[in-house]
């Protein structure tokens, strides 16, 4: 069946409504729901059930427009007070990390394909792009698998693989392209290579952080009666942002991102609204994302390098990402050696090196449907062996501790103009010995309580409200100076 204008929204709805579902279901076997959105474009393809999608322009464009949004998204979740002690090996890893994945990996395929044995046979500069177009760790996989499972790790480990996987995409992206434009031109000289490298790097990070500023002052400037328009006007300042960055010839997925860390690191008006937005987003992105992937590939050609695709997917795994992080760490050395174990494991493939696959596709790139699919396989490879492992991982190296209770029971937040913060409290007996009525409560000075809830009854207080064991009071309080100065 091939889309048409007619039968489009119909394959769509069914598609989503098949991905929710099977998310769902996969979730509670701990396999990545990601992967799953991946399985269900296969299983309804061209060696499937028969839809008939093949335009890799068309799936660099969804992906491209997919990943403006997730790490953006990813952007607005990152806090600076999170992010600034692993600021360091961070940068690195997104960058030199990237680097030296791609070369021992490159240098690895060439070795590869020069065997006998092996039905690929890829030059050094193709077999270094093969490298490149999978050398950063997936944004949307690692967002989202840290996020669902709700993990809390030691050793400031999450910011740092979640900045590092947010921030490393533009790397393997100027890699990609900069190889793309190598091949294609016989030859380009280190000066060019490096130049272009500095220019992508310092536009796109000036331009996100110059139209975050501005994304900032225009949601908080701009009157708008319907606030159902507040995420809307964002939604198009990211697309503006990657647009005008990759027109000025900087990288805009780094701008992009950037932007986003702007935004969610500073007070914006309906932000509760925004985020809410955003995440849905996010996630329909995600998922259309994966879908399209998984439609596009035709999966009896993924058997054909499946050998090869497997031992690279191994060497990465195994060899490739530990030795090129074990390297970038080095100076770094109060970080504790499970946690560059656990850095090494967590090197998760998704649909961002898929997306970077296509470019050689549409450039014509000699053998590049070969690297397609030894690139979707792999892909495959790390969310089922890593995927699904990161938990248990997590817990034999025992960086994995409980999570940190956050927000409160009643569901209710407050606006972020507001200095106060929220939290609950539930009546034991001990405090009854001591108080049983609100009046006689020993409360902080400036904490008030604002209800009591009572089995699934909700009670206004008053001084004179007799307390019962088990109740539960959400208490507002004024925010502390040394909370104000952390959240700025």
């Amino acid at each position: 069946m091939i889309f048409t204008a007619e039968n489009t929204l119909l394959i769509g709805s069914i598609l989503l409504f098949v991905s929710i579902v099977v998310g769902k279901t996969g979730y509670r076997f701990g396999v990545p729901t990601l992967l799953l959105f991946l399985v269900v474009g296969m299983i309804f393809g061209s060696d499937g059930f028969g839809l008939q999608f093949h335009n890799a322009k068309e799936a660099q464009f969804i992906g491209m427009v997919a990943l403006s949004i997730i790490l953006f998204s990813g952007g607005m979740d990152t806090k600076f007070r999170e992010i600034k002690p692993i600021l360091g090996p961070g940068i690195v890893l997104s960058t030199v990390g990237v680097l030296l994945t791609a070369l021992f990996t490159g240098l690895f395929i060439w070795w590869l394909s020069g065997m006998s044995w092996t039905n690929i046979y890829l030059p050094i500069t193709t077999s270094l792009l093969l490298a490149a177009t999978m050398s950063s760790t997936d944004s949307a996989s690692v967002f989202a698998i840290l996020r669902s499972q709700k993990m809390n790790l030691k050793h400031n480990l999450r910011p740092m693989l979640e900045l590092e996987s947010g921030s490393n995409d533009p790397m393997a992206y100027m890699l990609t392209i900069v190889l793309i434009q190598f091949i294609q031109s016989a030859g380009m000289g280190v000066g060019a290579i490096a130049m272009s490298f500095i220019i992508q790097f310092i536009v796109g990070a000036a331009a996100g952080y110059l139209l975050g500023k501005l994304a900032i002052r225009m949601l908080n400037k701009l009157n708008i009666d319907n606030q159902a328009l507040y995420p809307i006007l964002l939604l198009a300042f990211v697309f503006f942002t990657f647009a005008i960055t990759d027109l000025l010839k900087g990288n805009g997925y780094l701008a992009v991102y950037i932007a986003g860390i702007m935004v969610g690191n500073n007070k914006i008006m309906h932000r509760k609204e925004i985020y809410t937005f955003m995440d849905g987003l996010t996630w329909l992105f995600q998922i259309i994302m994966f879908l399209c992937l998984g439609l596009l590939v035709n999966p009896h050609e993924m058997l054909e390098v499946a050998v090869v695709a497997l031992l690279i997917g191994v060497f990465m795994i195994v060899i490739g990402r530990p030795l090129s992080v074990f390297l970038c760490l080095l100076p770094f050395r109060k970080i504790t050696m499970k946690s560059r174990l656990f850095v090494s494991w967590v090197g998760l493939r998704g649909a961002v090196p898929i997306i970077f696959a296509t470019y050689p596709v549409v450039a014509g790139v000699e053998g590049s449907n070969i690297i397609f699919n030894i690139v979707f396989f792999i892909t495959i490879v790390s969310l089922v062996v890593q995927g699904t492992t990161i938990s248990f991982v997590a817990r034999l190296l025992h960086l994995s501790e409980p999570l940190e209770k956050t927000g409160n029971d009643f569901g209710v937040e407050l606006p972020e103009e507001i200095d106060s913060d929220l939290s609950d409290m539930t009546i034991t007996r001990e405090m009854l010995e001591e108080a049983d009525t609100l009046k006689d409560m020993n409360l902080p000075k400036g904490t008030l309580v604002m209800i009591v809830k009572r089995g699934d009854e909700f009670l206004i207080p008053n001084g004179t409200l007799k307390l019962h064991e088990g109740d539960k009071l959400l208490l507002i309080s004024e925010k502390s100076k040394e909370e104000e100065i952390e959240s700025t």
